[in-house]
C-alpha cells in the first residue's frame, strides 16, 4: 500500500511540475504574500476533487464529452491572454512590493485562482483522466495511489508558494517585478497558443 501511495506521489510530481499559469500565480502570489496559504488550499482541494472524481470514473464522462474540452479550452485561452496582458500592462510600469503590501482583493485572488484551475483543460486531462485511469489499474489499491498523488499535489503548491517567501527581499526591486511580469506574461501566451492550436 505504501508503494502505490509513493508512486502515486511521483506521478503527481510528475504532472504538476511544470510552468503553467497555475503555478506561475502561486508562485507571484508567494513572492508578493498574499493570501498564499489561501491560494495553496484552493489549488490543492481543486486537484483533490478532480484526482478523486477520476479515480471514482467520472474521467470517463469527460473522456466522451469532447465538447466540455473544447469548451474550456477556448475559455481558458481567453483568460490566459487576458492575464497576459495585464501582466505586460504591470512590466511597462513596475513597481517594487513590500511584504505588508496588499494590493490585490480577496475576491480577485480567489476569482483567478479558481479560474486559471478550472477553464485550464490540462487540468482534467492530467487530474481526472490520466491519474484516474492510472489509479483504476491497481484495482482495491486505486485509492492509495490517489492519496499519493493527492500528497503531490498539496506539497507541490505548498512548497511553491511558501517557498517564494525566500525570494521576497528581491520583491521590493521594481527591475524585479518587472522580470516576472515579463516572464508570466509570454508563459501565458505560449500555454494560450497551445490551447488554441491543440498542442
Amino acid at each position: 500500500m505504501l508503494t502505490h501511495v509513493i508512486t502515486g506521489m511521483f506521478t503527481g510530481w510528475s504532472l504538476i511540475i511544470a510552468v503553467g499559469p497555475q503555478n506561475a500565480f502561486v508562485l507571484r502570489q508567494g513572492m508578493r504574500r498574499e493570501y498564499v496559504a489561501l491560494v495553496v488550499v484552493i489549488c490543492s482541494v481543486a486537484d483533490a476533487l478532480l484526482m478523486v472524481l477520476g479515480t471514482a470514473g467520472i474521467g470517463a464522462v469527460v473522456e466522451r464529452a469532447p465538447i466540455l474540452l473544447d469548451l474550456l479550452r477556448w475559455g481558458g485561452a481567453a483568460y490566459l491572454l487576458w492575464f497576459a496582458y495585464t501582466s505586460f500592462r504591470s512590466a511597462a510600469k513596475p513597481e517594487g512590493l513590500t511584504a505588508t503590501r496588499g494590493s490585490v482583493r480577496l475576491r480577485t485572488v480567489i476569482i483567478t485562482t479558481l479560474t486559471l484551475t478550472f477553464l485550464n483543460p490540462g487540468v482534467y486531462i492530467d487530474t481526472m483522466l490520466l491519474i484516474g485511469s492510472l489509479a483504476n489499474q491497481l484495482g482495491t489499491d486505486r485509492w492509495a495511489f490517489t492519496a499519493g498523488a493527492v500528497l503531490g499535489s498539496i506539497t507541490w503548491f505548498a512548497a511553491i508558494g511558501f517557498g517564494a517567501h525566500a525570494l521576497a527581499p528581491y520583491a521590493a526591486r521594481p527591475r524585479v517585478w518587472q522580470i516576472v511580469d515579463i516572464a508570466i506574461g509570454i508563459v501565458m501566451v505560449l500555454i494560450s497558443l497551445r490551447l488554441i492550436f491543440g498542442h
